[in-house]
């Protein structure tokens, strides 16, 4: 990943002026430590700092076309580059960098091209020509942008808020999807596709089209010139990246570069889930596998710079980002700059636990729509920032278009958890990739039940920052939160904790609205929270909230009487085990 910074319009453009621009591009340096770049125009900065994953010796930013008339600057790669260059054959490319064809596109096409890039991208175009420019962010929001308005006029946008939230009056995050046209005067939506109207899809399921959707989402992002590795917790969604990504790495280029034998990263309290799932994953994949550890103190110790990071104060994403951003620190030291990972399966899919819970297709469906649209606030922050702020790159393979368009257009009833079928979360893709002849995974890995990061990397790493945190808040700060935080008011001691942390670092009104609120259970919106009566009583973001479906429920609830609904399940997989037998 890299760090821009654009401005547009200034009134002052001093050298005073230019100094303060560098000087809140530095804040991004953790995103981009390799160079830094930064291009003036009259009252226009384009500013950037560098990761360097392709043509790392002549790709620096911002990047130009053949008369430099139009610069760009860049946060992302563009997995279609090549092909793109090709319609691009009138035109003559400086460097080796996916990102450069964004610059000749608009020459060749206007501002209408965007749709035509595949990848994870946030960048910023200067037509100097009319002082005209545009901004644009990838069609989830894998990768973070956020616009501001200085009260002198100026427009910016930035990577993090970090960059501009002293200097902007107002600031927001750019919606993931959108293109904003100085000429046309705001923000329009690039991105349209079917399943964004959250119609419900009557395609029949078809394991093989499914499969091959992903594997190629896979390989497109074996594109590299550094060195990378794949995140694994050896749950189903980073186990499946890793299983696609060891059996093409030695068709892939980078394997003429960095060997055939993938390397896997995993990190957890000692004696967690994740970390004897990812041991067994590693060995039956044959990996070179990196396990690491940490201690709960050491997660408490680094909050407040998660937090910072992350600029976030939702507890389920900084619960996930801290083990995420130690991990990111040891990969780093490796000298490994990228990772595959495995966001965005479970909101396609319907894989988180309360889902089992969904009334029917329909409500199934739009759920997975509405987490699908909120990812650019959750996970893709939690996975974006806390690699870069190591400057390692995070790319999601799940997240991919056409593998979203495939997934999607699945008539929502296979996606449903049938147990009477034995359909449990995710089968449709669990069984896509259940091959006897010619195995990506071991059974109990394929069919391991759904583990959120923060629970799998140790229950007592949960439990342990809800006892610190009640350390630190008193009932009485937690009674008058609200006269505190009348916006998104806190309602755990956890979250007021964060919030306290996050507000010290950023405190202006704009900020605490980029974050979302709202009710949630096992990390649900707040309108399936409406699927089951008992969870309003048990609001909290952790896989073990949805009470009767995870086998580690919280123990509280497994002495409550169960319901006739939980009864009727146990009952249908006891004939299941039977049949079985």
């Amino acid at each position: 990943m890299c760090g821009i910074l654009a401005v547009f319009g200034c009134i002052d453009n001093s050298q005073a002026k230019r100094s303060r621009i560098i000087e809140l591009s530095r804040r991004l340096r953790h995103r981009g430590p390799d160079w830094s770049g930064l291009h003036c125009h009259q009252d226009c900065y384009l500013a950037h700092q560098r990761l360097a994953i392709i043509d790392p010796t002549s790709g620096d930013q911002p990047l130009y076309n053949e008369d430099k008339t139009i610069i760009v600057t860049v946060n992302g790669e563009i997995y279609n580059h090549k092909a793109l260059r090709e319609k691009l054959k009138s035109h003559q490319f400086r460097t080796g960098s996916d990102c450069e064809v964004i610059a000749h596109l608009y020459e060749e096409y206007g501002e209408d091209f965007v749709d035509m890039l595949d990848g994870m991208f946030s960048f910023v175009l200067l037509d100097t020509r009319d002082k005209s420019f545009i901004a644009a962010r990838d069609a989830i929001g894998i990768t973070p942008l956020y616009m501001g308005w200085g009260l002198d006029g100026s427009v910016w946008f930035a990577s993090e808020m970090k960059a501009l939230s002293d200097d902007c009056e107002r600031f927001m995050s750019f919606p993931p999807g959108h293109v904003y046209s100085s000429k046309r005067g705001g923000l329009q939506r690039w991105y349209n596709p079917v399943w964004y109207s959250e119609q419900i899809p009557t395609t029949p399921y078809d394991s093989l089209v499914l499969r091959k959707a992903f594997e190629k989402a896979v390989v497109k992002r074996l594109m590299t010139d550094v060195p990378f590795g794949v995140l694994l917790s050896g749950g189903l969604d980073s186990s499946l990246v890793a299983a696609v990504a060891c059996r093409y790495l030695s068709e892939s280029e980078a394997a003429c570069q960095w060997g055939s034998q993938l390397h896997t990263f995993c990190i957890g309290l000692k004696g967690s889930p994740d970390l004897k799932a990812a041991r067994e994953v590693a060995q039956y994949l044959g990996t070179r596998h990196h396990e690491f550890h940490f201690t709960v103190q050491e997660g408490i110790d680094a909050l407040e710079e998660v937090i910072y990071h992350v600029e976030t104060y939702d507890v389920t994403t900084i619960r996930a980002s801290t083990p995420m951003f130690l991990m990111s620190r040891k990969i780093k030291s490796l000298g490994v700059k990228m990772v595959l990972s495995g966001e965005g399966s479970d909101e396609i899919f319907g894989g988180y636990l309360y889902f089992h819970k969904a009334p029917n297709k329909e409500e199934f469906h739009q759920e997975t729509c509405r987490k699908i649209k909120a990812l650019h606030l959750y996970d893709c922050l939690r996975a974006n920032k806390s690699t870069s702020a190591w400057g390692v790159e995070a790319r999601v393979p799940f997240l991919d278009k056409e593998f979203i368009n495939v997934a999607m257009g699945i008539d929502p009833e296979w996606k449903m958890v049938r147990p009477d079928l034995g359909r449990i979360e995710k089968w449709v893709l669990r069984y896509a990739f259940d091959d006897d002849q010619n195995p990506y995974l071991p059974k109990h890995i394929l069919y391991r039940q759904k583990e959120q990061f923060s629970d799998g990397v140790g229950y007592g790493w949960i439990d342990s920052l809800r006892d610190h945190a009640n350390q630190q808040v008193t009932d009485t700060m937690l009674a008058n939160a609200s006269f505190i935080y009348p916006e998104n008011t806190p309602t755990t001691k956890e979250g007021y904790y964060y919030r306290a942390i996050f507000e010290k670092f950023f405190p202006k009104n704009a900020a605490r609205s980029t974050v979302p609120g709202g009710p949630s259970v096992a990390c649900s919106t707040a309108k399936a929270v409406e699927w089951d009566a008992a969870w309003s009583k048990n609001l909290d973001p952790s896989g073990r909230a949805a009470l009767g479906v995870h086998l580690a429920a919280y123990e509280d609830a497994k002495e409550s009487k169960m319901t006739a609904s939980e009864t009727s399940l146990q009952k249908l997989q006891a004939e299941k085990t039977a049949v079985a037998v």
